[in-house]
């Protein structure tokens, strides 16, 4: 593949060339032998916390895999499945006013990521969901790419895929100062964990070999997302006016921490293959199953 028209397009440094050719690339290698001989579309999860690069991961691997091998590859993200603004609106009137705002379980259109991953194993053309996160609403389904189904290779990203619930005694602690004032009573904690407990256990389940970007701690996500959302500024031009400013990224990522925590305490456990992160983005070093 071009690597450097790769590094180009998406903005990396140069030094992203190495970090593919030592880990990433022996990674698809892996993928690709377990791929072979599947007789139906291979899905790959990747699991990180926000701004830990697994959307850059899930380029490159598509890349590579189709460049190298000529494999077709879909790549899906579980932010595209979010429900729109009105859709949270009313979950945040019926269950608890912190589900406006996107990101946990329970904020997805889970049904729709099902249909979705069952089409992408039939014959047949597929349209893709699509979210535009400058407008904090699902792209016009006119809008969504279409491709020719199945593919060889699937891959799904999201920070919570493959995540399993907490179990319920821990739900009454508080994480931050988002749960201890605005969900003192635990509705918005349970609910989250019932439908984590739910379908996605469905959708995640379709995994086929799972990999985890894992952050040191919870303390660097604050970094990380700022670095994600002064680059979705940046690009957003005129799609919309919906980028969050650093206070408002400090206050939406404590929505995400309960679970981040508990994926980086139980997960890599369950994944084929970890790359352990420094608070610089560096891997460190990798386990494999």
């Amino acid at each position: 593949m071009d690597i450097h028209r790769f590094l180009k397009t998406h903005k990396l440094p140069s030094a992203y060339a190495e970090t593919a050719q030592h880990w990433f690339i022996p990674l698809c290698e892996r993928v690709l032998k377990h791929q072979e001989g599947a007789g139906k579309p291979f899905v790959v999860a990747i699991n990180g916390c926000q701004g830990s690069g697994k959307s850059t991961l899930t380029s490159f691997m598509a890349a590579y895999l189709s460049s190298e091998y000529d494999k077709s590859v879909v790549s899906l993200s579980i932010d595209d499945f979010y429900l729109s603004q009105s859709e949270r609106r009313a979950l945040a009137i019926k269950v608890h006013p912190l589900l406006q705002t996107r990101g946990v379980p329970g904020t997805h259109n889970i049904s729709l990521a099902l249909s979705t991953m069952n089409a992408l194993s039939k014959p047949g053309n597929v349209a893709l969901p699509r979210f535009a996160k400058s407008l904090d609403n699902p792209l016009p389904r006119e809008q969504w790419p279409v491709v020719t189904s199945p593919p060889d290779i699937v891959i799904l990203e999201g920070w919570c895929v493959g995540l399993s619930p907490q179990a319920a005694n821990v739900l009454t602690h508080s994480v931050n100062s988002l749960e201890t004032d605005e969900d003192p009573l635990c509705i918005w904690r349970r609910f989250v964990n019932t439908e984590l407990g739910g379908s996605y256990q469905t959708l995640f389940g379709l995994a086929d070999h799972t990999i985890m970007l894992k952050a040191p701690s919870f303390d660097c996500v604050y970094k990380w997302r700022l670095e994600q959302e002064h680059k979705l500024a940046e690009s957003a031009g005129t799609i919309g006016n919906n980028v969050m400013s650093d206070d408002e990224i400090a206050r939406f990522i404590a929505h995400y921490q309960r679970l981040t925590e508990h994926a980086l305490e139980h997960l890599p456990a369950r994944c084929d293959t970890v790359f352990n992160l420094d608070a610089n983005r560096q891997i460190t070093n990798q386990e494999m199953k």
